[in-house]
This record gives C-alpha cells, structure tokens and sequence, in this order.
C-alpha cells in the first residue's frame, strides 16, 4: 500500500472517528490534508478581518508550510490513527 493509499484511507476514516476532535486538532487536520493535496498556501490572508474561521484556517496552513507533501500525508495519517484509538 502507498502513503497515497493510506493517506486516502485515513481521510475517509476521519469521517468516521468515535469522538469528534477538539477545534485544535481539527485545524490540524485541515492544515495537513491542504498541504498534502495542495502543498505551500498559495491564497492570500482573509480580507475579512471578522471571518474567525478562514483566518484560523488559513494560519493553520500556513503553520505547515514547507512540509512536503508526502510527510504531510504521513503526518495526517498518524494523526487519524491516534484518535481512532
């Protein structure tokens, strides 16, 4: 099985965690799941200075930048399993 694989596997899997994580870790895993699939942030800063979730988001992924994306997918995977469990 390839990180793909199992990076795809773990994204269908967080739809089904037993308990739903805290807002930390679901920024978490947005910032990871983006920086897999995308890479660096390519957007610019919510013009919105009242839009609390796209600025959360967006300094989530920014947070990860630089990561390579297969360490992003390795990294989002290690992160479903621990909270499946």
């Amino acid at each position: 099985m390839t990180i793909k694989d199992e990076f795809e596997t773990a994204v269908a899997n967080s739809k089904t965690l037993p308990v739903k994580p805290g807002n930390d870790v679901l920024l978490k895993l947005y910032a990871l799941y983006k920086q897999a699939t995308v890479g660096d942030i390519n957007t610019a800063a919510p013009a919105n200075a009242f839009d609390f979730v796209a600025k959360a988001k967006h300094g989530a992924w920014e947070e990860v930048k630089g990561t390579s994306k297969e360490a992003a997918m390795q990294q989002y995977i290690d992160l479903i399993a621990k909270l499946q469990g």
